[in-house]
């Protein structure tokens, strides 16, 4: 029986003033069990938890910061609780935990309060309501007993109350807490499922999506409403209402492997400008607000892509079938069309319920090779029906860009991976994924949209679900300029102040620096995140006052709502009536869109983790050339060409006292001997964890 939490929940009901008499009554604590009772309360009295007054009136102290909360992440040192009432989170250090795990509703208090670039920090107080979900683990053996370590309770070995004889050492494993103990050390559990192997990415990709909670199935009424929307064909009835566009050579273009294509493209030059359409998938007129489909496409947010997979926010039979624009059947479009002038600005912009009939379903490679004409007569034919609209969009799109440039939007390369697996799931290859000319062309037209989408929203002033980028923390923008000046890159015209015409110009000056790839990291970490919002505040980092995400409804929730708006305002629905259907939806559409953008990210990286382990796993004690990319107390990390990104530890280096000097450089403080940000180095792999998602790497020499 946990006292602590006894005690502070009641007093917390009860609202304080509470002697130790009425709290046992309350607690219907027995006599029995009075002086367990009374030591709790003269620990939390001598933790300055409570104080008690004159009258021998127990409170809380400073109650004024105690809060409600959910604990929504845990990881191995810390976690983060969610105050109910705001929404906002804050961290809590793995001793201020209670045992508490993801899920259980808490009593905390704020200890530190939230600033610019960091969460308040609150302890817990008291576990209120335990959860009932499930937690990774890998099994291990101590002694002779087979235990479960957990991947983020932050503690040893858990013993298991049953171990049957399917369970081996080295397994990945799903666990639920069958006793609770005051610290996490102290849980004693029972294994749900063996996963197999914690030596393979899958498995341990599995593992993490139950651990946090990513829904990989759908709701069995969801199924079925997608089986019976996914085996019908586009009426005669429902294009009788739209604009037919069968007639205009439109057609789409994305990666080889994307089977949810969701936009396409139409353009045609006149002689003022350019015509260019950018037509997508009507999501909305299948997914209906408040249906099963559209409840499990909420729940989601966004499709989540890890390794070589997709975990959808819609069924196959949607996103896949009767919803993506497959070429040569007919197609209902959601249209943006807009009248573009020669200068590459927008002059006039409408949006339509449409049919469509994409003519082929192009490739960024293979278009790449038709604009750069390296392409064979197999090609040429495949494409025969729009390839020559390809100079036209090239050179719209080029002034496009140009535009983009102007406006001082700085173009950040991140290095993002391409992860290749055999048929069984695992990893054989990663590459650095890298961007074509096709591929920018697409990225532009698809801003136009969703820039004219906001600007229709902010003019007629309807409820929206805005995509917003606001100005960096100044702490953030301190931390860097000290930084660059630390590499000896001249950091003038970055101050609080800076607009992104500043940071353009800092990544155009230094492109040609061996250390551009570190920059261009550092200049990302620097920046906020974008995130959705019901408010149109602007986006930063494209210099738009407006913009929103228009073009991806099979994969985002936040471009269905505004779908949803925005059918409702082309169907001459008043824009009071909108605003009351639309109002608190567009608040809670934006919310959610931003909770789950951060969880997908989050597990789309923790998961590349484990596949980078385990295709690492076959070039153990193989040397690679590669670029110091981050300095820590205990030694620095080097990326790969690939993007394959390890650690040198430090008690590998030669022997000294080591140092972290202004964030750039681990300094032997005997020798002078520095490891900085950016140098260029040859490592050997001499470990890899693929249930950590860590990589170990030994230094052979740094480059001069």
């Amino acid at each position: 029986m946990n006292y602590q939490s006894i005690i502070i929940s009641k007093i917390y009901e009860l609202g304080g003033g509470v002697t130790i008499k009425q709290l046992a009554r309350a607690a219907d604590i027995s006599k029995k069990h009075e002086d367990k009772l009374k030591n709790a309360v003269k620990s939390l009295l001598r933790d300055k938890i409570l104080f008690k007054t004159k009258k021998e009136q127990l409170y809380i102290s400073d109650m004024r910061k105690v809060f409600t909360g959910r604990i929504a992440t845990l990881s191995r040192t810390f976690g983060f609780v969610t105050n109910l009432l705001t929404g906002e989170d804050a961290f809590v250090s793995g001793g201020s935990l209670m045992g508490a795990v993801p899920g259980d509703v808490v009593i905390a208090k704020e200890i530190a309060e939230k600033t610019e670039s960091r969460s308040a920090t609150a302890v817990v107080l008291a576990v209120l309501e335990q959860s009932a979900e499930l937690f990774s683990g890998v099994i291990v053996r101590e002694g002779k007993y087979l235990m479960v370590l957990p991947d983020t309770l932050g503690c040893p070995p858990l013993t298991i109350v049953k171990v049957s004889d399917n369970i081996h050492e080295g397994d990945k494993v799903l666990f639920s807490i069958r006793k609770r103990g005051e610290h996490h050390s102290e849980h004693t559990v029972d294994i749900i499922n063996v996963l197999g192997s914690a030596n393979y990415a899958k498995n341990c990709t599995d593992a993490y999506l139950v651990q946090n909670n990513i829904p990989v199935d759908f709701s069995p009424e969801a199924k079925a409403q997608a089986e019976a929307i996914g085996s019908r064909n586009v009426s005669e009835k429902e294009i009788a209402k739209r604009l037919d566009l069968r007639d205009i050579p439109i057609f789409t273009i994305d990666g080889a492997d994307t089977k949810d294509i969701d936009d396409a493209i139409s353009i045609e030059k006149t002689e003022n400008g350019y015509n260019l359409g950018v037509h997508i998938a009507d999501v909305s007129h299948y997914v209906e607000e408040g249906s099963p489909l559209d409840n499990d496409a909420f729940t989601r947010g966004t499709s989540v892509y890890i390794a070589d997979k997709v975990i959808p926010m819609l069924p196959k039979e949607l996103s896949n079938g009767i919803c993506s624009l497959n070429p040569g059947v007919d197609r209902l479009a959601f249209s943006c069309l807009m009248e573009i002038s020669k200068d590459g600005k927008l002059k006039k912009s409408k949006f339509k319920k449409t049919v469509i009939r994409s003519r082929v379903q192009g490739v960024y490679s293979e278009v790449n090779e038709l604009l750069d004409g390296s392409t064979d007569k197999k090609l040429l034919s495949k494409y025969k029906d729009v390839a020559f609209l390809l100079p036209v969009m090239k050179e719209l799109a080029d002034i496009l860009s140009a535009n983009h440039a102007n406006r001082g939007a700085p173009e950040i390369q991140s290095s993002e991976s391409k992860v290749v697996c055999n048929e069984d799931g695992i990893c054989i290859d990663i590459k650095a994924r890298t961007q074509g000319v096709s591929e920018g062309i697409i990225e532009e037209f698809m801003l136009m949209a969703n820039n004219a989408a906001a600007s229709l929203a902010m003019k007629r002033d309807l409820p929206f679900v805005y995509r917003v980028h606001e100005n960096p923390p100044a702490e953030k923008i301190e931390s860097l300029k000290e930084t660059l000046d630390g590499l000896g890159i001249n950091a003038l015209g970055i101050n609080e102040k800076a607009d992104a015409a500043a940071f353009a110009k800092l990544l155009k000056k230094t492109a040609d620096d061996p250390r551009s790839p570190i920059i261009n990291r550092l200049i990302l970490r620097t920046m906020a995140k974008a995130k959705y919002s019901e408010q149109p505040i602007g986006h930063f980092g494209l210099v738009m006052a407006e913009y929103a995400h228009f073009t991806s409804p099979i994969r985002r929730y936040a471009d269905l709502s505004i779908h949803r708006i925005l059918t409702d305002y082309v169907s001459k629905r008043g824009a009071d009536k909108i605003k009351k259907k639309y109002s608190d939806f567009s608040v809670r559409a934006a919310n959610q869109a931003t909770k789950t953008e951060l969880s997908a990210v989050a597990a789309e990286r923790s998961c590349e983790d484990f596949y980078a382990a385990e295709y690492m796993k076959n070039h153990l004690d193989e040397e690679f050339d590669g670029m110091v990319s981050g300095i820590i107390n205990s030694g620095f990390f080097v990326e790969l060409p690939s993007t394959v990104e390890g650690k040198v530890d430090v008690r590998t280096l030669p022997a000294g006292a080591y140092e972290v000097r202004n964030g750039i450089a681990l300094l032997e403080t005997a020798s002078g001997t520095a490891y900085t940000i950016g140098d260029k180095v040859r490592i050997k792999c001499v470990n890899s964890n693929v249930n950590l998602g860590q990589i170990d790497f030994e230094l052979i020499k740094v480059y001069n």
